[in-house]
């Protein structure tokens, strides 16, 4: 079993960063694909951005490309999203995942977290 615990969810304000973290326990998650969804008020939970197990493939939702940047450090356990140049419309709840296979595919994943909300007041 995984264990996946998100945090550096908050409000800010357009145009500003926020880093969010992902810790796993349980097992290492070494060899997962991670990945980071977002969910809006009565909408759909939607990729974000996903991170192969060695770090060498990173993948992006069109609405982040260039703005935000996945990474992982397998020995802490560890995935991160940097997000800059937040708007409004990334205002959602963030959750990171684990999948043994697929990277977009939220139903690829096995492990969730519980979420962390993030708010971009414009």
């Amino acid at each position: 079993q995984v264990q996946l615990i998100e945090s550096g969810g908050g409000l800010v304000q357009a145009g500003d960063s926020l880093r969010l973290s992902c810790a796993a326990s349980g097992r290492p998650v070494s060899t997962y694909t991670l990945g980071w969804f977002r969910q809006a008020p009565g909408k759909e939970r939607d990729f974000v951005s996903a991170i192969s197990w060695t770090g060498a493939y990173t993948y992006y939702a069109d609405s982040v490309k260039g703005r935000f940047t996945i990474s992982r450090d397998n020995a802490k356990n560890t995935m991160y999203l940097q997000m800059n140049s937040l708007k409004p419309e990334d205002t959602a709840v963030y959750y990171c995942a684990a999948s043994s296979s697929g990277y977009s595919d939220s139903r690829k994943y096995a492990y969730w977290g519980q979420g962390t909300q993030v708010t971009v007041s414009s």
